[in-house]
């Protein structure tokens, strides 16, 4: 396994889409055992492989204490099931150090793939319906900061630009 480089925000390739992914295989897996030890690493809940610079559908979850309840979603088609939002407060591993208020259905129900190609369908509510629709979101080439107002966005883009440059000598 080998830990990914997360992109961060502003990174024009965390807008690129991810693919539909047509075959599930050892290659597959072998970067979602990368994706997880990546995620866990990072102290993250979610991570999309679009974060990672790999354009597929496909993104993971793991909402457990103590990281034993690892998902896997490949190809994911999301349905709302209540009309009325929840506000939960969101941070991204892409966009480090910022959390930020934002209104999502509280229940969906998800249809995708598994690691091994089995389709499952299962409905989230609170956090976890939150956590799939904001890596969904990854995987159309959105974040979460594009919920915000042009302000905020700018703000955070510029902290982290700054950051960035000082991290890098530049």
């Amino acid at each position: 396994m080998a830990k990914l480089e997360i992109l961060e925000f502003p990174d024009p390739r965390l807008r690129e889409p991810g693919k539909k992914v047509e075959k599930v295989d050892d290659e597959l897996r072998a970067i979602i055992d990368d994706m997880f030890e990546t995620m866990y690493a990072a102290d993250g809940c979610g991570l999309a492989a679009t974060q990672v610079n790999i354009q597929k559908k496909l993104f993971i979850m793991d909402l457990s204490s103590e990281k034993e309840e690892p998902l896997v979603f490949i190809n994911p088609e999301i349905t709302a099931l209540t009309e009325e939002p929840s506000e939960f407060g969101e941070g991204c591993l892409s966009v480090p150090g910022f959390y930020e208020n934002l209104d999502r259905p509280n229940r969906i129900k998800v249809k995708a793939l598994d690691r091994n190609g089995e389709v499952f369908e299962r409905e989230f509510e609170g956090l976890a319906a939150v956590c799939v629709q904001h890596e969904n979101d990854h995987l159309d080439g959105k974040l979460f900061v594009d919920y915000l107002s042009k302000f905020k966005r700018d703000r955070i883009r510029k902290k982290l630009e700054k950051t960035q440059r000082l991290s890098t000598g530049r």
